[in-house]
């Protein structure tokens, strides 16, 4: 039996295998059996060029099918993806690169020579392009597809085996790379799916970016692990939104994409009737906003609390009463403790440092064992 979560997401695009589970507005629909197939070739043409189990992928890439084709596509062959903000700068895209010694970086054509230069600390590091429908790696996938080269294979992992790496900033010095399992990906998918009760009969609204927890791990994977279909859109913007909101369920958002959905006075209770769930995270909701949102649609919107190490670790509940301003009890499998400057736990309603227990808890801080040490106290993280 393979951990590799990318087994759990199969079983879920062969039972879906004919269903629509990728929908770009104006651009590419789908299936099932497509995302499946094409990330075999993909995974295919990766390991063709040396890609193993273990190595990193980095990718700073404009979000699109290919970007969730490519995830995968690593997920399959046993690597370890590493997305980047495409804000980042070629001196920050350098440190990332160098200290996850990828083996493999994907970015668009007019970053490429600054990260082929790199090779004098990393001789082993291949570059390829990607602009929207274009770049090399357009131009590896299309030749393999048209060659039949492909990697049916699911490389086995076990559950502590690295899926991906998340830099982290933190509060003081260079970024971090949080290393997330693929037991973290599943655990956090299946305490998600429960808390929320999201189903195959969801589509999701996607319009979060792809490089980080919340749009990646979060939002693609709940709903490639129930098999659900998503509508992608390549960055929120209210007119997208509302004109493919009656077709979907479910929307996951930061607090601005809310108030500027209120902004906005063609969204009512009847532009968002069909949908079942809004969340909000990655930063606080006003309660202000929590109100109005609730005065215009009838619905409250479901906060939510995580972070790169963690995932997804407390959230209000589906049913009963949310509290704006308030991110809930922890989800199904996780401890949470309150804990004091001496070191002890402090009783309910005392302010003081959040620690998080539970398998959604990330590995370790990447190269970093002293800070990794002084960040948990047994299987407890100190999120600070």
């Amino acid at each position: 039996m393979t951990h590799n979560v990318f087994a759990a997401i199969q079983t879920n695009l062969k039972h879906h295998a004919e269903r629509t589970l990728l929908t770009i507005p104006n651009g590419r629909q789908l299936t099932g059996s497509d995302l499946d197939r094409e990330s075999a070739i993909l995974a295919g043409a990766l390991m063709g060029l040396g890609l193993e189990a273990g190595d990193r992928v980095s990718a700073q890439i404009e979000k699109g099918w290919m970007n969730v084709v490519l995830y995968l596509a690593v997920l399959r062959s046993g690597a370890v993806y590493l997305p980047l903000n495409s804000a980042y700068t070629n001196s920050e895209i350098e440190y990332f690169v160098t200290d996850a010694e990828s083996k493999l970086h994907i970015c668009s054509s007019d970053r490429a020579e600054h990260v082929e230069s790199l090779r004098s600390q990393i001789p082993e590091l291949q570059v390829l392009t990607l602009d929207h429908e274009s770049g090399t790696l357009i131009d590896l996938f299309d030749a393999a597809k048209t060659s039949g080269q492909m990697s049916d294979e699911v490389v086995s992992r076990v559950a502590d085996d690295l899926a991906s790496i998340i830099y982290t900033s933190g509060t003081t010095g260079k970024p971090k790379g949080a290393m997330i399992t693929h037991s973290n990906l599943a655990a956090n998918a299946k305490m998600l799916t429960e808390a929320w009760a999201y189903s195959s009969d969801d589509v999701l609204l996607h319009a979060l970016p792809l490089f980080h927890v919340h749009g990646l791990f979060v939002a693609l994977n709940l709903a490639l692990m129930n098999g659900g279909p998503m509508i992608m859109l390549p960055k929120f913007d209210p007119d997208l939104v509302l004109s493919v909101m009656p077709s979907a369920t479910v929307m996951m958002g930061v607090p601005t994409f809310y108030t500027r959905l209120l902004a906005d006075s063609r969204f009512d209770r009847q532009s968002s009737g069909h949908m079942r769930l809004f969340i909000s995270g990655s930063a606080p909701l006003l309660v202000e906003t929590s109100d109005e949102f609730f005065d215009r649609t009838g619905q409250r919107i479901l906060e939510r609390y995580g972070m790169t190490e963690t995932g997804m670790s407390c959230s209000n509940p589906l049913h009963g009463d949310r509290r704006a301003g308030s991110v809930g009890p922890p989800l199904p499998g996780v401890e949470v403790r309150i804990m004091g400057e001496d070191g002890e736990e402090l009783p309910r309603g005392d302010i003081g440092a959040l620690e998080v227990k539970g398998e959604h808890v990330f590995k370790g801080y990447w190269k970093l064992p002293e800070k990794t040490a002084s960040e948990f106290k047994g299987d407890w993280f100190i999120t600070g």
